[in-house]
């Protein structure tokens, strides 16, 4: 029923809105010499005019049936003006490119594209989110190379950052908040981001300190812009991988704008050469559409939607993973029956209707609706052995095992489900008064959510059954006997049927004023959450936070160009249903919001190095977490205590130094150092399962000087080890070693055919705007990397072993890429 009230909403706006007489429309993005949007960019007219927006999008009411002369400047750029006559309601866009004045004016003002950094927010250009090669390429492969952003499994687009978890960063696309589906257990089983690359305008990203305005999460924010189509166009990205296509158009009077993406992913490649042989028939796919449409010069209408379909069906054959010392080499060998059907469906939609009241004060109503149909089935035996490797080079049985210290099998078993409904209905307004900036929004959510959990997992050694890890089941088999009856050794079974009523606002005011002669920015604003639990079988359990934020930024008048920034506040997260089921599948409506105390200090230091620009981006920062849910990491899968008897920190140094090493094209370089600890019921510190130390990646893009057309791409990270994780069922303090540390190269090469400095007249080649040839290498030196252990028991010593699950080795990919 609250839904309802969306589209009698819109009409009421669309009924209320006049065409001005005589009047026409003129709209557009200004664009610098290298198509980047240019926030704070004049746009003037005879007797008026108007400012581009952060994205550099304008809009100007202009008079109709007449000449008139439009200004666009910005500084540093030359200025360009152009002619328009335009009929009467006629609406026009027009998109100029401002080039480099080659005599820059010294001072530089806080607009635009400076607001973003002011207000700790990176943007990435998502023409390299395009071209950089990953194991799964797109918004979150050029993330994992940020500084505090860390993620340590190729064929996930999950990240962390900063010491939180996957479930703590936001992620908005036009202003929408967007979802993960909830059973995902392994990378492999994530076929695609819902982030589409190919549709993708502007890409912006804060690791913390963020805005009032953005969400009630402790680490991120991943803010995305979809393109609004200024002509006809098509792409298509072809490879071994998958494939992704898109289709983009305008109509003619410039009102109705349309985007569609079609992709298609298959991770065989991957996993065929993992160290698990299986029969895997993986299929993701899905299709994204954004749909705007101009009913006049107050009032647009804009609808994204998106299904998206993944099977995933595996049959695991057979396993070995060496391991131990070169003197004491160790071998698991396993022999699996069984398989494993994963299902995980979702469909979302989204209008977003926005009405410009006065040049000063536009509103916005944001309604979506996600639901999501997940199944997790799977019947798998694994006997595995457990023993010494022949190490003889001159025998028959190398790299065999030959002597076995454990001989056991293991039975699991699931049958969970899930059907998940969101419901959001959100009002946004932006109020400008002189140099202030007042924004506000207010939300209502609902959540319903259905959830079947069935596991269990039967542990056999040398015949004898393993009891469960709790002390009314002590095992000491084989040497005593135990003659209770037989008991699987995890046993997870609930039924849970669960709805989450949320409210949420904010209000916030920024301003950009001057300090005497230095420029400086501000920012203050509150959120507020309230949300109700409620549920078969749950007794109703409401609760409020309150989160106050600030921001400052200050560019001193110096003749180096720098600029200093301080955020932080008070950050809750209200818990979500993951964070509310504990690892029995128990739901524990009481679960409080997890708070953090953010304090991010900051300096970007823009300069210039072998006659070309560089910026140096620095932040330390500390996070204080109360109320803290302590949680497992199985691959991907969280699972949540729900209890919130832990406190924990974090603190860290993150670099970024970004330029031209090579003339003409963007790299970086990234260093993060973190330490992230938890106390979970006053038993003292320990790490968090998150507590990366060290970070440091590469993305470096360089081209053959007398062939400028092959471009070579490297994306090379190293990570120390994480914490190795603990099984759910276990004492984390027991559990305290890390994995080996994580080195990864990716590289790319292509060949570009054709561009728009080499249209071809004449030919098969004449339809391509561009065509693009290229081969990939993931894993470039083969190295093992692990995401987690399995732990196996030697029968005779109690030994229990850690043993490394190693991700992918060295692939081999060709990629295409075409535009029309």
């Amino acid at each position: 029923m609250k839904t309802s009230s969306l589209p009698i909403f819109l009409l009421f706006l669309l009924s209320t809105t006049l065409l001005f007489a005589q009047q026409a429309t003129l709209r557009g993005i200004v664009l610098d010499e290298n198509n980047i949007s240019l926030g704070g960019a004049n746009v003037i007219i005879d007797g008026g005019g108007t400012l581009t927006n952060l994205n550099g999008f304008y809009l100007l009411e202009i008079p109709a049936n007449q000449e008139v002369t439009v200004t666009f400047s910005h500084v540093g750029q030359k200025s360009v003006k152009v002619t328009f006559n335009l009929e009467t309601n006629e609406d026009f866009e027009f998109n100029p490119v401002l080039k480099t004045d080659v005599e820059q004016i010294e001072t530089v003002v806080l607009t635009g594209r400076d607001n973003r950094s002011a207000q700790t927010i990176i943007s990435i250009s998502p023409e390299t989110i395009r071209k950089i090669p990953g194991a799964n390429a797109g918004v979150e492969n050029l993330l994992k190379t940020l500084p505090g952003v860390s993620g340590t499994n190729e064929l996930s687009t999950q990240y962390t950052v900063r010491g939180g978890n996957f479930d703590e960063n936001l992620v908005y696309v036009n202003e929408v908040e967007v979802y993960r589906p909830f059973l995902i257990r392994s990378g492999q089983q994530e076929g695609l981001s819902f982030v589409n690359s190919d549709l993708t305008a502007n890409v912006d990203f804060s690791a913390g300190g963020f805005q009032a305005k953005y969400g009630d999460k402790l680490s991120s924010v991943l803010d995305i812009t979809y393109r609004r189509p200024t002509n006809f166009g098509a792409s298509l990205d072809l490879s071994l991988l998958g494939a992704s296509a898109s289709v983009e158009g305008i109509s003619k009077n410039g009102r109705l704008t349309g985007i569609v993406g079609l992709r298609y992913r298959d991770n065989s490649l991957f996993v065929d050469a993992k160290q698990t042989e299986t029969n895997y028939r993986p299929t993701f796919a899905d299709a994204q559409t954004y749909l705007t449409y101009k009913f006049n010069n107050k009032f647009e209408l804009g609808f994204l939607g998106n299904l998206s379909v993944n099977n995933y069906s595996y049959e695991p054959l057979t396993r070995q993973t060496n391991f131990g010392t070169i003197a004491n080499p160790i071998a698991l060998l396993v022999f699996y029956e069984g398989q494993e059907e994963d299902r995980y469906d979702t469909y979302f939609g989204a209008l977003k209707g926005t009405y410009v009241i006065s040049d000063n004060y536009t509103a916005k109503l944001i309604g979506s609706v996600y639901q999501t149909t997940e199944q997790e089935y799977y019947d798998i035996l694994a006997q595995y052995r457990l023993g010494e490797v022949n190490t003889d080079i001159g025998g028959e049985d190398l790299g065999e095992v030959e002597f076995s210290e454990g001989i056991g099998s293991q039975l699991t078993h699931a049958r969970n489900d899930l059907d998940a409904l969101i419901v959001n209905l959100e009002h946004k307004g932006n109020i400008e008064i002189n140099d202030n900036s007042f924004e506000y929004g207010i939300k209502y959510t609902m959540e319903d959510i259905r959830d079947r959990v069935q596991e269990y997992e039967i542990i056999d050694s040398a015949g004898f059954s393993i009891r469960p890890p709790i002390q009314d089941f002590v095992n000491n088999q084989p040497y005593e006997p135990f003659d209770a009856e037989i008991v699987p050794f995890t046993d997870i079974r609930a039924f849970n049927d669960v709805q989450i009523n949320r409210f949420s606002g904010y209000a916030q005011w920024s301003r950009r004023t001057s300090w005497g002669t230095n420029e400086i920015w501000l920012n203050a604003g509150v959120r507020a959450h309230n949300w109700t639990v409620s549920g078969e079988n749950i007794k109703n359990t409401t609760q409020t936070v309150f989160s106050p934020r600030g921001q400052i930024a200050l560019k001193p008048d110096w003749d180096m160009d720098m600029l200093f920034k301080l955020s932080g506040g008070v950050y809750h997260q209200p818990p979500f249903y993951r964070e509310l089921r504990d690892s029995t599948g128990t739901v524990r409506p009481g679960v409080k919001a997890q708070q953090a105390v953010h304090i991010v200090l900051g300096n970007d230091y823009s300069f210039d190095l072998w006659d070309r620009p560089f910026t140096l981006n620095s932040e330390i920062y500390y996070k204080n977490l109360t109320d803290v849910n302590p949680y497992t990491i199985e691959n991907v899968r969280i699972r949540y205590r729900a209890r919130n008897n832990a406190v924990a920190y974090a603190y860290g140094l993150d670099l970024r130094l970004t330029g031209e090493f090579v003339p003409g094209t963007e790299s970086w370089v990234s260093f993060g150092y973190l330490k992230t600890e938890e106390n979970i019921n006053d038993r003292g510190y320990i790490f968090r399962p998150t507590d990366q130390r060290l970070k440091f990646s590469v993305l470096f893009q360089d081209y053959v000087k007398i062939f400028p057309d092959l471009k070579m791409y490297l994306n090379l990270t190293y990570n120390t080890g994480l914490p190795g994780g603990s099984p759910s069922y276990a004492d984390p303090y027991d559990f305290q070693t890390r994995l080996r540390d994580y080195k990864r190269a990716d590289v790319g090469v292509s060949y570009v055919i054709v561009n728009e400095d080499k249209l071809r007249d004449s030919g098969w080649l004449k339809p391509f705007k561009e065509l693009t040839l290229g081969a990939e290498i993931f894993n470039i030196f083969d190295v093992q990397n692990s995401i987690t252990n399995t732990f196996v028991r030697d029968v005779y010593t109690k030994t229990q072993y850690s043993i490394p699950n190693f991700l992918t080795p060295r692939v081999f990919n060709v990629r295409a890429t075409m535009k029309f």
